[in-house]
C-alpha cells in the first residue's frame, strides 16, 4: 500500500508554470497586458539569508498594541513607519486592530489602509492582529471582530503583483506583542508565506516569553530538534524533509519499502536516517519511536504527510477505495499519535503537523473518500490539542491547494490552466511552499499557535 502523498500533493519535481514566466518579463508581459490577460507575479520564496520584508513596514492603529507592534518590528531590524509617506513604496502594511468594540471603528484603520495599497511594493503584505470573536461577546464587539475577517479575505482578492492579506487573531488575553502572536506576524510578513493569503492563524497562549521572540534563532529555528517525516520519498514529503533540515532539524524519512531507493537518496541528502514502514500497521507508531530513541534519543516533531487517493463517484465507490484511503489518510495518524502522546521519549515541548488538504474543507467532486479522510485530519487536529498542551506541544494542520508536482503535470492541460488561476495568486503553488507552513509550525516561535488549519492555496476560489 503506497503511503506517499499522492493525488496533487505526489512527484519528485517541481513543475514550471510557463505563462506565469512567459507574462512575467518582456514581450509576454506587455502582450498579457494589451490582451487583458491574468499575469500571475513570480513570487518572494524564502531563501536564507534573505531580508524578512524588502522595504518599509508600516504600522497602522491607534491602540498600545500598536505601538508594541512596532517596537518588535524595530527590535528585528526593519524600517518601521507610524504614518504613511506619500509615494514611498511599502514592503508591508501591519494593521493592529487589538482594542476593536464596534464596526464603527473599523472606518479610520481600514480606510488608512486602502489609502496606502496603491503604494505597495511588488510581493507585499499586509497583516491585521486583532481578536478572535467569542460566543460570549456582545454583539457589537463580535461584529467589530468578525468584520476584520471579511476585510482581510476580500481584500486579498483585490492585492496584485504577488501581494497576499493575512490575519492574526488573538485569543482572549492574548496581548498584541505576545512571542505567539508575533511569531505568525514574522511567517506573515516573510517569503516563507508566499502561497498563503486570505488566511488566519490563531495565537492561542502568549508561546515564549513576550517580545517577538527576540532570542529566536531565525536562521535556524529547528536546531537541535528531531522530526519524522511520513511519506517523504518525493513530492511535497521530501520538500517537507529539506526544509525542516535546512532548518536545522535531524530528521527521519519514512515511506513504504517500494520507494526505498528514493528514501535513502533522500536521507543521504539530508543527513538523515530513512525508515521503511507501511504506516497502516498496527506497531507503525512505536517503530517510529524505537528508530528516533535508538538514534536520537527522543523524537520532537511528527509530519504526518502520507497520503493516498482513490478517486470515484460516490455512486460507485466499492469498499476497497473507501477503507484504504481511510486507513492511510486518518486511521494510521490517529493510532500513532496514540502511541506518541503515550511515550517518555515525545515529551519536550512535541510538534504535531498534519497534511490536510482544500478537498477537506471545499469538497472535491469523486473525491468523498479522500474528502472525509481530510476533514477527519482537521477534526483530529483541534481534539488533540488540549492533549498535548500540558507538555508544552502543539498540533496544527496545513491544507495544500493545487501544488506544482509531477503529478498535477499528468492532467490535461486545459483543466490544469484553469486549476492554477482559479485562487488569487493566479498560478499553483509549489511543495516547498507547504514544507515552509510545516517548519513555522514545527518551529519553537511558534509554541503559543495549536489547532490551526492553514490553507497553503493562494487563496483558492473555494471555501473560506
Amino acid at each position: 500500500m503506497s503511503t506517499s502523498q499522492n493525488g496533487a500533493r505526489r512527484g519528485s519535481r517541481e513543475q514550471a508554470d510557463k505563462y506565469t514566466e512567459f507574462v512575467s518579463r518582456g514581450f509576454g508581459k506587455d502582450l498579457a497586458k494589451r490582451l487583458g490577460l491574468p499575469q500571475p507575479a513570480i513570487l518572494r520564496r524564502y531563501e536564507p539569508g534573505s531580508p524578512l520584508v524588502e522595504g518599509p513596514v508600516l504600522v497602522l492603529g491607534q491602540s498600545a498594541g500598536a505601538d508594541a507592534v512596532a517596537t518588535v518590528l524595530l527590535d528585528w531590524n526593519q524600517d518601521v513607519r507610524r504614518h504613511a509617506t506619500p509615494k514611498e513604496k511599502l514592503g508591508a502594511v501591519v494593521v493592529v486592530l487589538d482594542e476593536l468594540s464596534h464596526p464603527d471603528q473599523l472606518s479610520a484603520p481600514i480606510r488608512e489602509l486602502g489609502a496606502s495599497v496603491r503604494d505597495l511594493a511588488r510581493n507585499a503584505r499586509v497583516v491585521t492582529v486583532s481578536r478572535t470573536g467569542l460566543v460570549e461577546d456582545a454583539p457589537e464587539v463580535a461584529a467589530a471582530r468578525n468584520g476584520v475577517d471579511g476585510i482581510v479575505r476580500s481584500l486579498a482578492k483585490e492585492l496584485r503583483a504577488g501581494a497576499t492579506a493575512n490575519g492574526v487573531l488573538l485569543a482572549n488575553g492574548i496581548q498584541a506583542n505576545a512571542s505567539s502572536a508575533m511569531a505568525a506576524l514574522r511567517f506573515f510578513l516573510s517569503g516563507r508565506s508566499a502561497f498563503v493569503d486570505g488566511q488566519f492563524l490563531t495565537a492561542s497562549s502568549e508561546g515564549a516569553p513576550a517580545g517577538g521572540g527576540a532570542a529566536q534563532d531565525w536562521a535556524k529555528p529547528l536546531e537541535g530538534r528531531v522530526a519524522v517525516v511520513t511519506g517523504a520519498a518525493r513530492g511535497i514529503g521530501a520538500a517537507i524533509a529539506r526544509t525542516l533540515a535546512r532548518d536545522g532539524a535531524k530528521v527521519i524519512a519514512v515511506d513504504v519499502p517500494a520507494a526505498g531507493d528514493l528514501l535513502a537518496q533522500l536521507a543521504n541528502e539530508i543527513h538523515g536516517t530513512a525508515l521503511q514502514l507501511d504506516i497502516t500497521v498496527a506497531e507503525a507508531g512505536a517503530r517510529i519511536l524505537d528508530h528516533a530513541a535508538q538514534r536520537y534519543g527522543r523524537l520532537d516533531i511528527v509530519v504526518h504527510n502520507a497520503g493516498i487517493t482513490r478517486d470515484k463517484l460516490l455512486a460507485n465507490m466499492d469498499a476497497a477505495r473507501w477503507d484504504s484511503v481511510m486507513a492511510v489518510n486518518i486511521a494510521s495518524q490517529l493510532r500513532m499519535n496514540q502511541a506518541f502522546l503515550a511515550s517518555s521519549h515525545f515529551r519536550a515541548n512535541p510538534r504535531i503537523i498534519s497534511v490536510a488538504s482544500t478537498s477537506g474543507i471545499a469538497g472535491n467532486r469523486g473525491q468523498t473518500n479522500y474528502a472525509a479522510s481530510k476533514a477527519a485530519v482537521m477534526g483530529m487536529v483541534r481534539s488533540t490539542a488540549p492533549l498535548l498542551a500540558a507538555s508544552g506541544g502543539t498540533v496544527n494542520a496545513v491544507a495544500p491547494g493545487f501544488i506544482e508536482t509531477d503529478m498535477t503535470a499528468k492532467i490535461p492541460f486545459a483543466t490544469r490552466e484553469v486549476a492554477r488561476r482559479l485562487n488569487s495568486l493566479q498560478q499553483g503553488g509549489k511543495p516547498g511552499d507547504v514544507a515552509e507552513a510545516i517548519a513555522f509550525f514545527a518551529s519553537e516561535a511558534a509554541a503559543g499557535v495549536t489547532a490551526n488549519v492553514l490553507r497553503v492555496c493562494g487563496q483558492n476560489l473555494v471555501g473560506q
